[in-house]
């Protein structure tokens, strides 16, 4: 039976073991500063440039972070923004003279530190070892680069000026990480066919090998103290070594004494999709699409291997569009009905198992071409894991599909995306992680509910760690008022969204403007976004109309700007000053209860005997609304106004849990109280 771990593939593979140096050995002998001679005040930190508040809290982390790397002990710490947690890790983890990843949830967080957090370290500290490690899909494969420049197969004058920038750059950058490439575009289709995953790698056998942005990377990592990088590809890494049975050349991710996960509140929903299995419409575009050009650059192309190539294609769009489909033309919905389809649209699958099995001869049949070798191992897999995917029994899975609007991304129209997710993760974390590792800290300024770590540990697997609440620097209760509007609708009643459309512009006019509106959905934030247009006069910016980095720009430099946004706004967002003064919440974010990985956890909850409500969507969303709260006070000098339209808030008993697991804000339900704070 197939393992299920195949998402990973993108970020890793293929590459022939770099030599390990222990972790146990430092990397210099320079000696460190003590935490109490960095951090207290008259200490190193306090003599930098930057604006100095001694905060015990820091400082209280930090030695909790040295005691939990020398002891070998796992720790969970919740640090309330302003806590200056970044520096209270980073400290400790380079006195440990043994290598610590530090793991973030976002690119962003990663980019942050490497770029702004250590260059302020080295700057009181001398040259410090550290390099980050993305996925692979983040850099450029000089091996595709070659082949598409001598077989161009380019349409239309953007692409062509975006691979001729591509060329141009590929020869002066050291590192080859398409965050460098500001002027090509986010969703560039070129990008695809040009970066670094591991599905086409070919290892040390490529004739790119030794200069490959990939084999640097990994170069760099070996010989530093900390590296850094983000959830997606540590997972991705942890899933490889699990497969492997933690074989010593397994993976990429260097040996670490310590491993910290900044931005943990994440990690259940990050980590469940790489221990899962994910196939979609593009992969099977994307791999007839490289045997074209790559085996046409080696000028191994013959008629069958195209006419093979191009049946995958035709059969894999077949069977993709055979698939139920969700209410509406996008969404996930449950692939409960797996024997149901095999029995009515059974020759449609097979077609397509036929198609790869054909492809895979067609490759065997090639000899001396070292594209062949990859191709045929990426078409086994993709056999595989349609095989697990349509065929399997593990009850420990939830199958589902979901459909998605594509345009303006790797391909237009809609792509489909059909997967198993593992339905809990605790006992897997438990034993290729917490047990693995000697010390593993869980940090974020959002892990507590009610004070406690009960819900995170129960499902992360984690036991008998230390833990850890370092309040917030933040004077909460002078700095944010919490507005709580009286005679709401109930959420599901009809008259909600007009409810709140009134409540929200009444709010903006007091505010004028500079405020984040944060939705439970997009239908809601659509519907919003429309009537707001006529009835405010502030520049309005919706999700959706551009990328998310470019909105948030405009809303910094844009006078009373309101934006409008969904999830993605609502964690990893920073906007400091008078610029932001308001952010406007409109639900509860309880999870959707109709989702198929949720309704399959609640599900699992329930047949134990559990209350699924209580011990997994409120904490849940608890844990979402301090997020999305978070976004509002960002500096000692901020100050804003929280509003919430959900009234259940305050009529439901389980309300409570909420109040007490949010900050010390200052409550009212008296929109004078929004005036007068505003003058």
């Amino acid at each position: 039976m197939l393992l299920p771990y195949y998402r990973n593939k993108q970020y890793l593979e293929c590459f022939s073991p770099l030599p390990l140096p222990s972790s146990t050995e430092p990397s210099t002998d320079r000696k460190l500063p003590r935490l109490e001679e960095f951090f207290s005040p008259g200490g190193i930190l306090s003599r930098s440039g930057l604006p100095y508040e001694y905060r015990p809290g820091q400082l209280e982390m930090a030695r909790a972070m040295e005691r939990a790397f020398t002891e070998k002990r796992h720790l969970i710490v919740e640090a309330g923004t302003g806590t200056g947690k970044t520096l209270a890790y980073l400290l400790p983890a380079l006195r440990l003279g043994q290598r610590v990843i530090i793991s973030t949830g976002t690119r962003n967080l990663q980019e942050q530190i490497f770029f702004k957090d250590i260059p302020f370290l080295e700057s009181l500290l001398g040259p410090l070892n550290v390099s980050y490690m993305k996925g692979r899909g983040n850099y450029l494969c000089r091996h595709k680069l070659y082949a598409l420049r001598d077989q161009p197969i380019l349409t239309g004058i953007d692409m062509v000026d975006q691979f001729n920038t591509i060329r141009d750059w590929e020869k002066t950058t050291e590192h080859g990480d398409r965050a460098e490439l500001t002027t090509i575009p986010e969703n560039s289709p070129l990008w695809s066919r040009l970066d670094a995953r591991g599905e086409a790698c070919l290892g040390s056998s490529c004739p790119n090998y030794e200069p490959c942005f990939i084999t640097q990377m990994r170069r760099r990592a070996l010989e530093s103290d900390i590296v850094i990088v983000n959830h997606h590809l540590f997972f991705a890494d942890l899933s490889i070594r699990r497969q492997a049975q933690n074989a010593p050349d397994a993976g990429v991710l260097p040996e670490a004494a310590a491993v910290v996960f900044d931005e943990a509140h994440e990690l259940e929903e990050i980590a469940s999709s790489y221990f899962g299995v994910n196939i979609s419409n593009l992969r099977f575009e994307e791999l007839a699409r490289d045997v074209e050009i790559l085996l046409r650059a080696k000028q191994a192309l013959s008629a069958s291997l195209t006419a093979a190539a191009e049946l995958v294609r035709e059969r894999g769009r077949m069977f993709f569009a055979a698939l139920p489909e969700p209410k509406g033309a996008e969404g996930r919905m449950p692939f409960t009905g797996r024997e149901e389809f095999l029995e009515q649209s059974g020759d449609v699958y097979l077609d397509l198992v036929n198609a790869l099995e054909r492809l895979t001869g067609e490759l065997e049949r090639l000899r001396g071409v070292e594209e062949a070798s990859g191709l045929k191992k990426r078409t086994a897999e993709l056999a595989n894991q349609l095989t697990f995917l349509l065929e399997s029994t593990d009850r420990g899975f939830v199958f589902w599909i979901e459909r998605r609007s594509a345009t303006g991304l790797r391909q237009s129209g809609t792509n489909t995306w059909l997967q198993a997710t593992p339905i809990e993760i605790a006992s897997l974390l438990a034993n290729d992680l917490f047990e693995s590792i000697p010390s593993v800290v869980l940090t974020s300024a959002t892990l507590t509910v009610q004070g406690n770590f009960d819900h995170i540990q129960r499902r992360l697997g984690l036991t008998g760690a230390r833990q850890l609440v370092v309040p917030s620097h933040f004077r909460y209760g002078e700095q944010a008022l919490l507005y709580l509007p009286p005679e709401m609708p109930d959420p599901r009643e009809p008259g909600f969204t007009r409810t709140a459309v009134d409540k929200i512009c009444e709010v903006l006019n007091i505010t004028h403007g500079r405020a984040f509106c944060l939705f439970t959905s997009y239908s809601q934030m659509r519907q919003v976004h429309e009537q707001l247009i006529a009835r405010v006069g502030f520049p309005l910016l919706l999700q959706g109309t551009a990328p998310r980095n470019a909105l948030l720009e405009e809303f910094r430099i844009t006078p009373n700007a309101v934006l409008l946004g969904t999830s993605s706004f609502w964690q990893g967002v920073d906007v400091q000053g008078e610029q932001l003064s308001c952010v406007i919440i409109d639900k509860l974010p309880f999870s959707v209860p109709s989702d198929p990985v949720v309704a399959a956890r609640m599900k699992a909850i329930e047949a134990e005997g559990g209350n699924a409500f209580a011990e997994y969507q409120i904490p849940s969303a608890v844990i979402a609304l301090k997020q999305g709260f978070g976004r509002l006070i960002r500096s000692l000098s901020d100050r804003g106004v929280l509003v919430l339209l959900d009234p259940r808030l305050q009529r439901q008993r389980y309300g409570r849990v909420f109040m007490e697991s949010l900050p010390p804000y200052r409550v009212t339900q008296r929109i004078e109280d929004v005036e007068v704070f505003f003058e």
